[in-house]
């Protein structure tokens, strides 16, 4: 499909078809990156996409067990601190 890039202030845009917004998922945002020369459109990604999937394989693994040691304590928590 042959688009017209049109003028927007200073720059230059593409009026994506709701057609193709619908199609791709599109949101209020989406991510932009140039690959070798070719403009790379995608869904914008949330902060913690995939972090769920990853502790599980993390736990699965074994790789967790040293996030959290088993003892936290240190000396300065006896200690009597002066304000």
């Amino acid at each position: 499909m042959k688009v017209n890039l049109i003028a927007i202030g200073n720059s230059k845009g593409v009026r994506l078809p709701s057609a193709v917004i619908k199609e791709c998922g599109f949101g209020e945002q989406i991510e932009m990156r140039v690959e070798q020369g070719i403009v790379v459109l995608a869904p914008a990604r949330r902060t913690r996409d995939g972090w769920d999937g990853a502790f599980e394989r993390m736990a699965a693994a074994g790789d967790d067990a040293s996030l959290f040691p088993d003892a936290m304590e240190h000396d300065w928590d006896e200690e009597e601190w002066e304000w």
